[in-house]
């Protein structure tokens, strides 16, 4: 078989390999010797190309191609002598924990699909000790996205979320997924931080995996990597004089102190101050990353507002002046503004003055030189029954409207408590959704959230009723015309401060909506405990 000699890049260098010329159908794998175009798993998987190197483990990290299923997967090889007792007892106990994480599955790790070990899959003279197949994870490899830079606070702490909700799940069911390691990690297209090469450490503990989680959020912060056995490609975090690594503020000032102090404290092996679970960084990323959320809306808003004062200018994204700015005098704009109330309420005077005359002249003239007025007993006249007509009636709501469905609405950070929203029109009351526990009230850290329903035509809403045990949350009945519509594009149509039990908000006339918001702009409770709760919502339109 003719070869030739080609070059890769990984995030560990370049590197050489010899491949078949086009024609062959691969070459399979002896002796340890992993090349781009061989196969392995008893030539099933084609080899394309190597993403890494867990020497830990001796596992190497590769895509490959899943030749019956014609699909692209992530292959954890384990590479030894299968003569090697030691060696192979390892493996095993690798590959025991790999089945295991087989039977979990969430977003922040990749699916395990199958498990190879000598003999079941694979032959002695692969030089294989096992194989772990998992889902491919398309995206970009964490390395090569960091490199020496680092990144946004918030955008690291939305980055992390997804890998942090992995592994404290995964802990709650007592599985080590293995997270410790930089290579082993991709950043899907949608933004989320992703186990992509499953095979936790023979000896790896829970520990292990929130030492990981922190030394990821160190790596993100400053482009630095923390731990011992960390690739070439990344520069190694400085130690201070007692050994530890330096905070992630001492090379990046922007970072929030709580946000650099979980890094550094999931670090530390002390059991005083060290943190030892990934609930405890989920929480942290959350806050970090709504507080994110908040001021980049914030900043839209501003903007917003900017280009509506000033519609021939531009927002500060880079934008250059063509012409000078144009300033602003509020105090002369507040001049101008009291000096038309002061003349408004002047001309609504004097023609109140001028109409009483008038009515006062025609009453007297009237009195004097016309009929007796009517009994009291006789009827309406037909200019009386016209004008009792155009008097606007009061709305009489008919029987309640069913929705075809209810969504979390939220503007700002994580939605409220999305898996329970249906609770709300479930009709029983003793369900309930409630919104998250917030250390603060709103506008704190996100500026409300609600329950949006959403029905299959518009209706003309009349009454919202709100069965509630959350006494003095404060609510807003919004309506929208889609379901994806940005608070400024909602219409505010009623308002109440909810009692413990069913509060009926009577609209002052009717509003016309397909999606109809319950929007909670005060929570009830207090600090640290803000939140509340809807048992059920109803919607009643106007007769």
């Amino acid at each position: 078989m003719n070869t030739r000699r080609t070059e890769y890049s990984t995030s560990g260098g370049t590197n050489s390999y010899a491949v078949g010329t086009p024609g062959d159908s691969g070459v399979r794998a002896r002796g340890g010797s992993l090349l781009p175009g061989g196969v392995v798993g008893d030539g099933r998987y084609r080899l394309l190309a190597q993403f890494g190197e867990d020497s830990r483990g001796g596992a190497h990290l590769w895509r490959a191609r899943d030749g019956q299923l014609r699909r692209d997967v992530a292959l954890t090889v384990l590479v030894g002598d299968a003569s090697d007792a030691e060696g192979a007892r390892l493996a095993r106990r690798t590959l025991e924990r790999a089945a295991h994480a087989a039977r979990f599955t969430h977003p922040g790790t990749a699916k395990v699909l199958d498990v190879l070990s000598l003999g079941n899959g694979i032959s002695a003279s692969e030089g294989v000790l096992g194989i772990v197949v998992a889902d491919w994870t398309q995206g970009t490899d964490l390395v090569d996205l960091v490199g020496q830079r680092s990144l946004a606070p918030g955008m690291a702490a939305k980055l992390l979320q997804p890998l942090a909700g992995a592994v404290e799940q995964a802990h709650h069911n007592g599985i080590v997924l293995g997270v410790d390691h930089p290579q082993r990690l991709r950043v899907t297209p949608d933004g989320k931080l992703r186990l992509a090469f499953p095979g936790p450490l023979p000896d790896g503990t829970l520990r292990e995996d929130v030492k990981g989680l922190g030394a990821v959020l160190y790596l993100l912060l400053t482009g630095r990597w923390p731990l011992p056995g960390g690739p070439q490609a990344l520069p190694q975090a400085p130690a201070s004089p007692n050994g530890t690594v330096v905070s992630p503020r001492t090379l990046e000032p922007e970072v929030p102190t709580e946000l650099a102090s979980v890094a550094v404290r999931s670090l530390e092996e002390t059991s005083v101050s060290g943190i030892r679970t990934g609930a405890a960084i989920l929480r942290v990323l959350e806050r970090v990353a709504e507080n994110a959320d908040r001021n980049e809306l914030a900043r839209r808003i501003a903007a917003t507002e900017q280009q509506q004062d000033d519609p021939g200018t531009q927002d500060d994204d880079g934008a250059v002046w063509t012409t000078r700015k144009p300033v602003r005098d509020r105090a002369r704009r507040r001049k101008l503004a009291l000096g038309v109330t002061v003349l408004t309420v002047l001309t609504v005077g004097i023609l109140a003055w001028i109409g009483m005359q008038l009515i006062s002249f025609f009453a007297e003239d009237t009195s004097s030189s016309g009929p007796p007025p009517p009994a009291s007993n006789s009827q309406p006249s037909a200019g009386q029954k016209q004008d009792q007509a155009n008097k606007p009636q009061p709305v009489k709501p008919a029987g309640p409207a069913r929705p075809d469905g209810v969504s979390v609405y939220n503007v700002a950070g994580s939605p409220d408590g999305e898996a329970t929203v249906d609770r709300a029109i479930d009709g029983d009351p003793g369900t309930t959704w409630s919104t998250d526990e917030y250390y603060q009230p709103f506008p704190a850290l996100k500026p409300g959230v609600g329950v949006q329903a959403s029905f299959g035509a518009p209706i003309n809403l009349a009454q919202v009723n709100v069965d509630s045990p959350s006494a003095g949350t404060e609510v807003e009945v919004r309506t929208a015309s889609s379901g994806n519509a940005e608070p400024g594009q909602t219409q505010l149509v009623g308002k109440a401060t909810l009692q413990a039990g069913v509060t009926k908000i009577k609209l002052n006339k009717p509003a016309n909506g397909q999606f109809v918001i319950v929007w909670i702009t005060k929570l009830a409770g207090s600090d640290p405990e803000n939140q509340s709760e809807f048992g059920e919502l109803a919607f009643f339109p106007a007769r």
